[in-house]
């Protein structure tokens, strides 16, 4: 798998967002660079968990700039913040109870998971902040 090489295509032009995006992206790349070269499962298991935690971390810092600029698409984009944490919860869940390695399908799915909600949500989410701020 390749890593995620951040771009301005990845940008939504709102600078903290960017920064927390890349570091999203970094601890991506660190899980995906640690299955392909065969990390243990307890090692897979903690960055898959910084991942998890950093994301939470990021939404909720999204949600309270949603709620100073008066977002009108907060109640949406949040509904989909708690759907991408859930699905990726029940991920970890999924790995930690088969006590199995993560997989080259669960990197591709995580890729997705971030790269679809920073190119759609979060694009409309910087385009409305970048008038705002």
């Amino acid at each position: 798998m390749k890593n995620i090489v951040w771009s301005d295509v990845l940008s939504v032009a709102v600078d903290e967002i960017d920064e927390d995006h890349r570091k999203l992206l970094n601890i991506f790349n660190t899980l995906n660079h640690s299955v392909t070269t065969g990390e243990s499962p307890d090692y897979l298991a903690a960055v898959l968990e910084e991942l998890i935690n950093c994301t939470v971390w990021h939404f909720s810092h999204e949600e309270r700039l949603m709620l100073k600029h008066g977002y009108e698409g907060q109640k949406e984009h949040k509904a989909e913040h708690q759907e991408l944490i859930n699905t990726a919860k029940n991920l970890q869940k999924e790995i930690l109870q088969a006590d199995k390695p993560v997989s080259d399908k669960d990197i591709v799915f995580l890729e997705r998971w971030l790269t679809e909600h920073i190119l759609t949500a979060d694009m409309r989410l910087g385009s409305y902040l970048s008038q705002m701020m």
